[in-house]
């Protein structure tokens, strides 16, 4: 069902490199390259993810509530992510582990304060 995601930046190049290299180990790879928007796809018929300067140019903003959950292949992928992105100066918003019996899930902050979450389900 969904197409795309995408979080707001104010800066368009920190934020490309940040995601470059962190989605780089998820085998991602640039889908898009514009002016104000910059999407990565692990394949071409898959969901993608974005950054992008706000349409109405104003300040990107986070949103209270609001999270993009990143699927990943093990628990192992998803504590290797979670550490990449906070040495690429994410911070942490929820040590990787379990949650629930269902799911292992990893939590940062990218550059801008957006949430993001690295999950796998738990069989």
């Amino acid at each position: 069902m969904i197409g795309y995601v995408l979080v707001g930046t104010n800066d368009l190049q920190r934020a490309a490199v940040f995601y470059d290299a962190l989605l780089a180990d998820m085998g991602a790879v640039r889908l898009m390259t514009l002016e104000r928007l910059i999407a990565w796809t692990v394949a071409p018929h898959q969901p993608a993810f974005g950054i992008a300067l706000p349409f109405n140019k104003e300040a990107a903003t986070i949103g209270n509530g609001s999270m993009v959950s990143l699927a990943v292949r093990s628990p192992e992928q998803a504590r290797a992510l979670h550490n990449k992105a906070l040495e690429l100066g994410a911070s942490n918003e929820g040590d990787p582990g379990p949650r629930g019996d269902a799911f292992y899930c990893a939590y940062i902050r990218d550059l801008d304060g957006n949430k993001l979450n690295f999950f796998c389900a738990q069989t």
